[in-house]
């Protein structure tokens, strides 16, 4: 990187908020991966059943709160 552009507070921000957004969509796309591979296990009609329905809300609250019991983790390692 560029020696200007290290000292450049809001190249520095918004190259901090890209990576932010680059990993909330690798965590949804993950969380999508994960779930839809564990709930939905026929073909998807117009919408899901209420047990799919529930596997679904259910696995991807886990997953949120796994998460952030993660970030938490290696933010108090810091």
């Amino acid at each position: 990187m560029d020696p200007s552009a290290a000292n450049n507070p809001e190249l520095l921000r918004f190259l901090n908020e890209e990576q932010q957004r680059v990993m909330m969509n690798e965590a949804v796309a993950k969380l999508t991966s994960v779930c839809w591979d564990k709930c939905v296990t026929s073909a998807p009609g117009s919408k899901f059943s209420p047990s799919e329905y529930s596997c679904l809300t259910h696995c991807a609250k886990r997953y949120a709160d796994m998460s952030m019991l993660i970030i938490r983790s290696t933010q108090s390692k810091k």
